[in-house]
């Protein structure tokens, strides 16, 4: 029997459960946190006793229902705290470690962020009153637009709002649970975005890529699970959260790669931003685009930024971004200009944007 072979197997498997444990822990604090923004009061008694109830007839013979209970109790109080202290939430799409969260920190810093499976639960979660925010990817350099936030916001006619935007840096690892065993390697998990931009990486080390719903999310998953002989591709903030060893960074095929995130909210801001967001649709006819772009050309407004979507058949919608304040005088003729002379129009946003 090999005594110490044992003994740092069980040692790993507590280090991964203490890592699960603390991962749980903070996603029951975020649901409280979410919890406090639709609830009337931050303290129920009767819901802790159903809780400790609960724990009572299911804490087993191992260990003390007293513990347990005590453990609760503590959970409870912090809870209570967080709850008091009025802090601000933005929801991501994806699992903690996403890019998206990357861009969410850099953005604000005093911000909980808080996972949603799609972009869609973003949206909501913002419109509902969950969030305060949200952030959003809305193109990258190497992949391109983001369709379907688009479509989110042609769905949304009249909640949320531009109020902010960061260009965030996107730099591929490549993650693994054991750096010493790095070629045994064969399959990589992540996004088809991140797959695609790495693809010279993974061709020249003959590594088959496998989809997955998200980059981060396949961090988690090959931490918790240790599919054999599987990596991820991600960030480095996920090899962190996720205890993953980065076997190689910077893989992405061009150098350089950054995706731009907007920050959306129901709250409109004060301050004096420097690029506007607006959708627009035109009659059907020719020359009427090329007559709303003469509008920004001729009072000197930078474009930079349009895309169009289907909006119907054979009609299109066009989202523009440009440079300056809805607070200037020459924008604010410039965009009554534009709404007379469209079928269909909105203002999303003037607000300030940064690179990183």
């Amino acid at each position: 029997m090999d005594k110490e072979k044992i003994l740092r197997s069980i040692r790993d498997n507590i280090d991964y459960i203490d890592n699960k444990i603390l991962r749980l822990l903070n996603e029951r604090m975020e649901n409280a946190l979410r919890a406090s923004k639709v609830k009337d009061e931050v303290e129920d008694k009767n819901r802790e006793k159903r809780i400790l109830d609960n724990i009572a007839r299911k804490s087993g013979n191992l260990i003390d229902e007293e513990f347990f209970e005590e453990i609760y109790k503590s959970l409870f109080e912090e809870s209570r705290t967080l709850q008091n202290k009025g802090l601000k939430l933005i929801g991501f799409q994806g699992a903690h470690g996403a890019y998206s969260e990357m861009a969410a920190n850099n953005w604000k810093e005093d911000l909980v962020s808080i996972p949603c499976d799609s972009f869609a639960e973003v949206f909501e979660g913002v419109e509902d009153g969950l969030y305060e925010y949200g952030i959003l990817p809305v193109e990258n350099t190497l992949g391109g637009v983001v369709g379907e936030v688009n479509e989110l916001f042609m769905d949304n006619e009249n909640g949320v709002k531009i109020i902010g935007a960061i260009e965030q840096p996107i730099e591929h690892c490549l993650l693994y649970v054991d750096a010493d065993k790095f070629r045994d390697i064969r399959k990589v998990y992540s996004h088809s975005q991140a797959l695609s931009q790495c693809k010279n990486f993974l061709e020249r080390n003959n590594l088959e890529s496998v989809n997955y719903y998200d980059t981060a999310g396949a961090a988690q998953m090959i931490s918790e699970e240790k599919p054999e002989a599987t990596a991820a591709i991600a960030s480095s903030l996920a090899a962190d959260l996720y205890d993953l060893e980065i076997i190689k960074d910077n893989i992405e095929n061009v150098q350089g790669n950054k995706t731009r995130f907007i920050v959306i909210s129901k709250e409109k801001i004060d301050e004096k931003g420097d690029k506007c967001t607006i959708i627009f649709s035109t009659p059907h006819k020719a020359g009427t685009l090329f007559n709303v772009l003469s509008i920004f050309a001729e009072a000197d407004i930078n474009l930079t930024r349009i895309e169009s979507m289907p909006s119907g058949t054979g009609n299109y919608s066009f989202f523009l971004d440009f440079m300056g304040s809805k607070k200037d005088e020459k924008v604010q003729k410039a965009l009554e200009e534009v709404e007379e002379s469209t079928q269909y129009y909105r203002f999303l946003g003037c607000y300030k944007e940064r690179s990183l």
